[in-house]
């Protein structure tokens, strides 16, 4: 008879972790991080110097932008290595990246939660076309962060005469990951949790690899009424951290909204816009939206297509998505990413990820950071950080149409460069591939050819030449 998974204090469970150690953390922002785990790390580890020289895998970026989730990591013989997905939410481990003193790979976020069941399974890693001519690609940098980072963990393959990359499977040694309740045999379920995340395959790939699995649990109930509810099942468990609630937040921005974790028709009411310069290219990205159509919307200024959609009366016409795995509903924003209110069905996210990977998506809205005169994006790299790619990656390449959205200028500076800092979206192969791509700007919105950049619409009152032309990097097409 099996051993029951052992009920221990976060301090108990957190000094079973081996220094050396590959540790994989589940969630997506704040929703799903078992916070009590990561802050009882990062203590044990300023008080007693261990566990030390860990590898940190994570698939979605997790934190607050301040002290919150994986920025408890962020201490330079704490971990050594990080492999992530996106970066912008731990700015702390992003300064030890950008000052050498860690290993640091940016790889896409659905590729990091796929590969995890590859790991599990101990097959040969990820292949995919994911990344490919992008800054993931090694004929770029292979997703390497810094001149510290040398290790090559993807390459180019061929297969069928085709052109692949080959993302390396890496043993998982430690689980970390979050439910809601647990059984007394250590089976867990997430129904208060926004989502399911990649829970599953992290404690597979723990467990197949010799290793251990910590879970955060609200409480720990007799029985789970319903077995198709346990998402992680008590075979795979070694600990469970019983929270009662503490550091246990539904998301890092709100304690519990109910609205995350039922479904209700027509039940949530987006605020009207104020006019503004988001407004305008809004409006004119939610054009793009056809009846009947999957999508997914980007955080930031993309979120502003569903509250003008919500205003004309059109969010009803098509479902929205989130790569985490909510499906239907409306995308929640700021800490409570990953997230939808009122959501028709929520799956888990390297389900989501299979289907968009598969062309499921019929039109992704995407922000942009710089893009060149060939109609590649920039998104990961800022002047004085770096983001990480997240989905992006794998929502630009598999979208059957894509609209980018940005303001024409940032802060004065043209976003349209002549050289962008890393590749994101890849234009000629966007357009080798068949899809459909416009940049959406206030000032004016451009397609996408297979000779590149060409402007087509001008907003009323800029001037083509000293409104447009005149502020730009490079010199588009004109179709006008």
């Amino acid at each position: 008879m099996r051993a029951p998974a052992i009920i221990a204090t976060a301090v108990e469970a957190i000094a079973a972790i081996p220094s050396g150690a590959t540790v994989a953390v589940g969630g997506f922002v704040g929703a799903g991080h078992p916070e009590m785990l990561t802050s009882e790390l990062e203590r044990r580890f300023l008080e007693t110097g261990t566990p030390n020289d860990l590898t940190l895998y994570y698939c979605a970026g997790q934190g607050d932008r301040a002290e919150r989730g994986l920025n408890h990591f962020a201490h330079a013989r704490l971990i050594k290595r990080v492999i992530g997905g996106h970066w912008n939410l731990v700015p702390k481990l992003g300064t030890l990246a950008l000052a050498n003193e860690i290993e640091a790979y940016n790889f896409p976020q659905g590729v990091l939660s796929v590969l995890l069941r590859e790991i599990a399974a101990k097959r040969p890693g990820l292949i995919t076309q994911v990344g490919l001519n992008t800054f993931i690609d090694p004929a770029q940098c292979g997703g390497r962060m810094n001149a510290r980072t040398t290790e090559t963990l993807v390459e180019r393959i061929e297969l069928d005469g085709q052109t692949w990359l080959r993302y390396k499977p890496v043993p998982i040694h430690v689980g970390l990951i979050r439910a809601t309740y647990a059984d007394k045999r250590g089976n867990l379920s997430v129904d208060k949790e926004g989502l399911i995340g990649e829970v599953l395959p992290i404690a597979q790939a723990a467990k197949n690899h010799g290793g251990i699995v910590i879970a955060q649990v609200e409480c720990i109930v007799d029985q789970l009424p319903d077995p198709k509810s346990v998402r992680v099942p008590g075979i795979l468990v070694d600990y469970l951290v019983v929270s009662g609630g503490v550091q246990h937040d539904q998301t890092f921005g709100e304690v519990f909204n109910e609205d995350f974790v039922i479904t209700r028709d027509g039940g949530f009411n987006l605020p009207t816009m104020p006019e503004s310069e988001r407004k305008v290219i809004g409006t004119r990205a939610l054009r793009e939206i056809r009846a009947g159509d999957i999508v997914n919307l980007g955080i930031g200024l993309p979120e502003s297509v569903a509250m003008v959609a919500a205003e004309t009366g059109r969010l009803g016409e098509f479902t929205l998505t989130v790569e985490s795995g909510p499906i239907g509903g409306v995308p929640a924003s700021g800490l409570n990413f990953g997230c939808s209110h009122f959501p028709e069905a929520i799956i888990d996210q390297p389900s989501q990820f299979d289907f968009y990977d598969g062309g499921g998506l019929d039109i992704a809205v995407l922000g942009a950071v710089e893009v060149d005169a060939e109609g590649s994006v920039n998104v990961t790299s800022f002047a004085d950080r770096f983001a990480g790619v997240g989905g992006f990656v794998n929502i630009a390449q598999s979208a059957q149409r894509l609209v980018f959205c940005c303001t024409f200028q940032a802060k004065g500076q043209p976003k349209f460069v002549r050289q962008i800092q890393h590749v994101c979206f890849h234009g000629p192969t966007g357009v080798a591939r068949g899809q459909q791509v416009l940049y959406v700007t206030e000032r004016a919105v451009f397609e996408l050819t297979a000779g590149g950049m060409r402007l087509v619409e001008i907003s009323d009152g800029y001037d083509l030449q000293t409104d447009i032309l005149d502020q730009m990097e490079f010199k588009p097409a004109v179709a006008l």
